[in-house]
């Protein structure tokens, strides 16, 4: 209900209507500002607030990415959030070019599906250096083939397990890539005129840049769709305790691959010996047979052992460990 005036504030209206003070078309200006236009046909279910918070929890998915993905490229890995926007499925599909990269993950226990579109430069890039290329993109697109489709399928579910944790904080949900399709048409997984997110992110691999699409639709978040604000976010994320994070890191780091050599001594030799060095010459070491070996981890001199073998092949047994770098 508007404000009712009293009989004083009438009669200074009036007062002031008569004397030229106050114009009634400014008024009627004002008034016509205030009007917002409103579309019942795609009505805005997705707010600013969770179009900010789809941010916050998809920059924690491309620190994600940045973190795990060069593991599988072996090159930098860089992830930015662009943007993040609300609009009908339609407009999302009738922008997809041909051929294109559509993941379709299952999210339960959330009802439907997300949709991860990855450019097509990008899929050739990924090929490209997951089978031992440089990763350069293709000058001209083609369709994909089967065998990568499979390699693309592989990455893509690497890229679906990582949704896990940066949803925590909003709900539990256990994703699962369900298929890949490289045809918009095959990929109706909503009604055209159903309003979904779209959250957009560059990636970089190596010099190769391009865009990853997030398409998130409102019927699937709708359970959830209030704790998708700042406020409940940041409230209720677990305070991580210092010793997981300890232990967390020690578990990633022993599992990392460091080489490890013995040394069995070293000589030096002119270029003339070495271009004319034959099958059953001897090399003389600066070492003597009861020497103690120098192995080493990385570059670091780390212990002392003797030569020995274990079955049929070649071993040395530790003997000593050497606390600091020689």
């Amino acid at each position: 209900m508007g404000e009712v005036l009293s009989q004083d504030e009438i009669d200074n209206l009036l007062a002031a209507m008569n004397s030229g003070d106050f114009d009634a078309d400014d008024m009627k200006e004002d008034a016509d500002k205030s009007v917002k236009v409103y579309d019942f046909a795609r009505p805005s279910k997705f707010s600013k607030e969770h179009l900010r918070t789809l941010e916050i929890i998809f920059e924690h998915y491309g620190r994600l990415l940045s973190t795990n993905l060069p593991a599988y490229f072996r090159k930098t890995v860089q992830v930015d959030v662009m943007n993040s926007e609300a609009i009908t499925y339609s407009e999302f599909s009738n922008a997809l070019s041909n051929p294109v990269i559509l993941g379709v993950v299952s999210v339960a226990p959330l009802e439907g599906n997300f949709i991860l579109e990855l450019a097509d430069n990008l899929g050739y890039t990924i090929i490209d250096r997951m089978l031992g290329g440089s990763g350069k993109p293709l000058d001209k697109t083609r369709d994909f083939t089967e065998v990568e489709l499979i390699i693309i399928e592989r990455i893509m579910n690497v890229c679906t397990n990582l949704l896990i944790e940066p949803w925590e904080s909003v709900v539990s949900i256990e994703p699962r890539l369900e298929r890949i399709e490289t045809n918009s048409q095959f990929a109706q997984i909503i009604s055209p005129s159903e309003m979904i997110a779209i959250v957009t992110m560059n990636i970089s691999i190596g010099t190769v840049e391009g865009l990853m699409n997030v398409c998130i639709p409102y019927t699937t978040v709708e359970d959830v769709i209030d704790k998708l604000n700042t406020k409940y976010w940041y409230a209720s994320m677990q305070v991580k305790d210092e010793e997981i994070y300890q232990e967390m890191i020690e578990h990633t780091i022993s599992k990392a691959k460091i080489p490890i050599k013995a040394v069995l001594g070293k000589s030096t030799i002119s270029v003339n010996d070495f271009v004319n060095i034959q099958v059953g010459d001897i090399i003389r070491l600066n070492t003597k047979t009861d020497d103690e070996l120098n192995v080493y981890v990385g570059n670091i001199n780390k212990f002392t052992a003797v030569p020995g073998a274990s079955s049929d092949m070649y071993a040395v047994r530790l003997t000593s460990v050497i606390r600091e770098e020689m």
